[in-house]
């Protein structure tokens, strides 16, 4: 996807290294199919509901653990486009935290909505404190709603090309794109609405209510690029469709080892994660990505 051009958000921190790396052995993709959209209490579940997804004494994780401590970045406490620049992969992630929020901004203005505010993208390596609470790298990118904030390591990129496949630049877009549709629902007050109905419900009502949340988040990331078009290059969609592939609940169930369990499915499967990406990159249309009131 071409977005050099862009300037890279303001809104970047870095928060340098905050150690810690094992944390829990089987957590890797989690945080991309553990409702995160949910609210703070997401990250500090991740490790149970891993253990209860996944079984005990599995082997090993699905993209293992992070490596501990390491030095401080050179820009670790300072904000802004200088932290961007470190190196490509945190330009690139700046640039579509840019676009998406200029697409998202307009959007807005279209819906008659003058609320929209950006999102802020957090670089961080090993672990980090957040609004909702301590995360470690091995929970991958996430969004906390607390802080407007989406948090990455971008060593997750690596593994996601390495372990599952999910290579080019649009893969990683979409990764963040993602999550950028989570700070959407965050604005509109889905998850909000969502958080409270799974307070009220089972846990299996939630799980199914996880797995509509998340589902329209990969819509809103394919109304991004549809809104972007010109932008895309040949194999982007591709890329695209082959991370979502990879991130479905079957497909990194039966990677972990152990049997698919639709009840424990919290993003969807892969089929329906292309299906809704697909959805939006076909329409542009964010009022298409009504997950809530589709059939699944």
């Amino acid at each position: 996807m071409r977005l050099d051009d862009l300037d890279p958000t303001d809104n970047a921190r870095d928060l340098g290294s905050g150690g810690g790396g094992g944390g829990f052995p089987l957590l890797g993709l989690l945080p991309l199919f553990l409702g995160r959209g949910m609210g703070c209490g997401g990250i500090v579940l991740v490790g149970i509901i891993a253990l209860v997804m996944f079984g005990l004494g599995g082997g090993g994780g699905m993209l293992g653990t992070t490596g501990g401590g390491g030095s401080q970045s050179p820009t670790a406490g300072q904000s802004g486009q200088q932290v961007c620049r470190v190196d490509e992969r945190r330009l690139e992630a700046c640039r579509v935290m840019r676009s998406t929020d200029q697409t998202w901004a307009a959007i807005f203005r279209e819906m008659g909505r003058g609320d929209y505010r950006p999102a802020t993208i957090n670089f961080f390596a090993g672990g980090a404190q957040t609004g909702c609470g301590s995360a470690t790298s091995a929970v991958g990118p996430f969004y906390c709603p607390s802080d407007d904030g989406v948090y990455l390591d971008t060593a997750f990129f690596q593994e996601l090309e390495s372990r599952f496949g999910a290579k080019g630049d649009f893969a990683r877009d979409y990764v963040i794109a993602h999550e950028m549709g989570h700070h959407v629902q965050d604005l509109l007050g889905t998850a909000s609405e969502v958080s409270q109905a799974q307070a009220r419900g089972t846990k299996a009502e939630g799980n199914r209510l996880s797995v509509r949340l998340e589902l329209q988040a990969d819509c809103y990331a394919g109304v991004w690029a549809a809104r972007n078009r010109d932008r895309l290059e040949p194999g982007d969609i591709e890329e695209g469709m082959t991370a979502a592939n990879a991130i479905g609940d079957d497909t990194l169930q039966r990677k972990s080892g152990g049997g698919v369990v639709p009840d424990s499915f919290t993003h969807g499967t892969s089929e329906q994660r292309m299906a809704w990406l697909k959805r939006g990159l076909e329409t542009g249309d964010p009022r298409q990505c009504d997950t809530f009131n589709a059939a699944l």
